[in-house]
């Protein structure tokens, strides 16, 4: 995929914009929480790390995908919780703090899993040979626009609370309309490789997203977690931060590769859709607010 300035350029920038988002939304407190109540974090980030990135390898093998398409599903795996969780979790009437945190928690972890995912499936599905390797340099890219700034959104939350109230939805609107237009523009410029993989892609991303909601939700459930924090857990994550993926693959600077961008570009959408379905059956399960 040759770059152009639109993605050289635009994609980082629309992460470093929703990762300050991100921090805005946080206080220093978020991340200090589940030392108190550790139970449904280690849970969650049990499904997280071990269970669903062994489905994701099962479902890639099983549908015998290419080996870009192979690594763009094993890279959304690895991406952090979305803070869009913390939407879903209030309506669904969840633990909204614990999506905060496992939100936290998870895009902290990113430092390392997200290279280590990489560098894993590259070799994994191309081959020593065909491996590209993500290297301290990228490492510290990778840090300075996804990590960095979400740590200044944090510090601006815990010291000028009344700026990131101010802040906090513009950011957001802004970092999604960027995000949006990028991903558009890369879309269009590689539709042809869209059409060939878009269909199957769809239907693994589908199984993928559903898989990610009951093991989200039932697991954390079978080891004694309460309804609200398993609810919580469900959304944050089946909802991934999928533009940290985006970004990676379709940086000239990381992998540059738009076939491996196509499944989270996909995810994202699919993935509001069944949340808002798991929202619905959830409520409805529950009865009226003051029955839950």
């Amino acid at each position: 995929m040759q770059a152009s300035p639109l993605l050289t350029i635009g994609l980082p920038v629309a992460l470093i914009i929703i990762m300050l988002g991100l921090g805005l939304s946080l206080k220093l407190e978020d991340f200090t929480k589940f030392l108190s109540r550790p139970k449904p974090v280690v849970v969650g980030l049990a499904c997280h790390l071990l269970i669903l990135p062994v489905v994701c390898l099962a479902l890639v093998w099983a549908m015998n995908l290419s080996a870009a398409a192979a690594v763009g599903m094993m890279l959304l795996a690895a991406s952090p919780a979305g803070t869009s969780a913390t939407i879903y979790t209030h309506l669904a009437r969840g633990d909204v703090a614990l999506s905060l945190t496992f939100a936290a928690v998870t895009t902290l972890l990113a430092i390392a899993t997200i290279p280590l995912f990489s560098n894993g499936s590259m070799l994994l599905f191309y081959g020593e040979g065909g491996a590209v390797y993500l290297g301290v340099m990228q490492i510290l890219q990778f840090f300075a626009v996804a990590i960095l700034p979400a740590m200044i959104g944090v510090l601006i939350n815990s010291r000028y609370p009344a700026l990131a109230r101010r802040l906090d939805r513009p950011v957001k609107v802004l970092a999604m309309v960027f995000l949006a237009a990028v991903v558009v523009f890369a879309i269009v410029g590689q539709w042809s490789v869209v059409l060939v993989w878009a269909p199957v892609l769809g239907a693994i991303v589908l199984l993928f997203n559903l898989a990610t909601l009951a093991v989200g939700y039932l697991v954390p459930r079978m080891a004694g977690v309460d309804r609200p924090q398993a609810v919580a857990l469900a959304m944050s994550i089946s909802i991934h931060n999928a533009a940290i993926v985006i970004t990676l693959a379709l940086s000239e600077y990381l992998l540059n590769n738009a076939e491996m961008a196509i499944p989270p570009a996909l995810y994202g959408v699919i993935a509001y859709i069944t949340a808002a379905a798991f929202v619905w059956a959830s409520n409805r399960r529950q009865g009226a607010p003051e029955q839950g």
